[in-house]
């Protein structure tokens, strides 16, 4: 049996003939940048999130460092954040021309740890980016009061976590922005590169509208600034309107999905995801950690034609392009332990049952 990590035509296959035909529209209108169908999609991401503006871009990267710009952060700012997440994240800040601030991490959650950021603050911090990692939001009200307290800005990093929410709040609606991504394979995934950003602040929306189109302002060829090219393109925006319909549906499933594992990985050297009472959890990944066993738990699931990834193997503050910002080795100890132990496993709505069992039986024949 070869059980894949992802796989995307099962989900294309439930909902074919809808996407279908809302791509045939976009093509047949030959309306294929921004308006009125990306229009449609942004509207429809503000009502389900309940945020007040929701701005598309070219991708969750794009995301982040728009945020970044919209909010004036660049050389000589420092930004707070985990280094244990996507590349993107930090890549972002060192784009922006900051300097990404690297915290450590939670062991549980996996996510930055909010006493760390708040003692990291210096008059250089002008903001902190937590990120919602694998579906399961960090501690915002911890991280916001921290903010308040410092006069600091909060781009949430929620790539992988549309659909969770914290507290009943959207994540991405709690901090100054929140961001997110649709690539293909993140649970609201689209046929390609796309990102949203969402915020409450007026001015900070208008200024993320005018970036994305190079910084043009009112009429064509005049511009307030020097922006991007990052646009949500109207074919990804058709697809995402359909899949964002069945989003809570798919987001149920990989929940159930998730508690069977819980039940039958139970081995003193595995710990399945924990919850935290604040937020859901959405499972845009389930990861779990394997205690000094995980290479051969690997190559057991590799034999057995099993998919599964580490995320992430090099935290980033230890990552060859940061090595100018000094850190070494044991300086961010909760990071470094995780990236040798974690493991994720198969988890999509269409992920059976009898395939389920043939992994957790992989895993446990590999720690017998």
């Amino acid at each position: 049996m070869k059980v894949p990590l992802l796989d995307l035509t099962r989900q294309y296959r439930t909902i074919k003939d809808e996407i279908d035909s809302a791509i045939a529209k976009v093509v047949e209108s030959q309306l294929f940048i921004l308006g009125r169908t990306v229009a449609d999609f942004e509207e429809t991401v503000k009502q389900y999130t309940a945020a007040s503006h929701a701005v598309s871009c070219a991708s969750g990267t794009d995301a982040l460092l728009l945020s970044l710009m919209a909010l004036g952060i660049g050389p000589g700012d420092e930004v707070i954040t985990t280094p244990f997440t996507f590349f993107a994240t930090a890549g972002a800040i060192h784009r922006a021309g900051a300097k990404p601030v690297f915290v450590d991490i939670l062991p549980d959650s996996f996510n930055i740890d909010p006493e760390l950021a708040a003692v990291a603050v210096t008059p250089a911090t002008k903001a902190i980016m937590p990120v919602h990692l694998y579906g399961q939001c960090a501690d915002m009200e911890a991280i916001m009061n921290t903010a308040e307290d410092n006069g600091l800005s909060v781009i949430e990093d929620a790539a992988q976590a549309l659909g969770a929410k914290y507290l009943g709040r959207m994540a991405g609606t709690i901090g100054t922005t929140g961001c997110y991504s649709f690539f293909p394979s993140k649970n609201l995934g689209g046929f390609g590169d796309g990102g949203m950003i969402v915020t409450n602040d007026d001015a900070i929306a208008g200024r993320l509208r005018s970036l994305r189109v190079h910084g043009q302002v009112a009429g064509q060829y005049v511009h307030a600034a020097v922006g991007l090219n990052s646009r949500l393109d109207a074919i990804q925006a058709a697809a995402l309107t359909v899949k964002l319909a069945h989003l809570d549906e798919w987001c149920a499933a990989r929940a159930v999905k998730a508690a069977y594992y819980d039940q039958a990985l139970d081995h003193q050297r595995i710990t399945v995801p924990a919850r935290s009472d604040f937020s859901t959890h959405i499972y845009h990944q389930y990861v779990i950690r394997i205690e000094g066993a995980r290479e051969a738990v690997k190559a057991k699931l590799k034999e057995a034609d099993i998919g599964h990834s580490v995320y992430y193997p090099v935290p980033l503050h230890l990552q060859e392009c940061f090595k100018g910002l000094g850190y070494m080795p044991g300086d961010l100890p909760v990071a470094e332990k995780a990236a040798e132990e974690v493991l994720a496993l198969p988890v999509f709505p269409e992920l059976t049952e009898q395939e389920q069992e043939f992994v957790c039986k992989t895993i446990l024949s590999a720690l017998a």
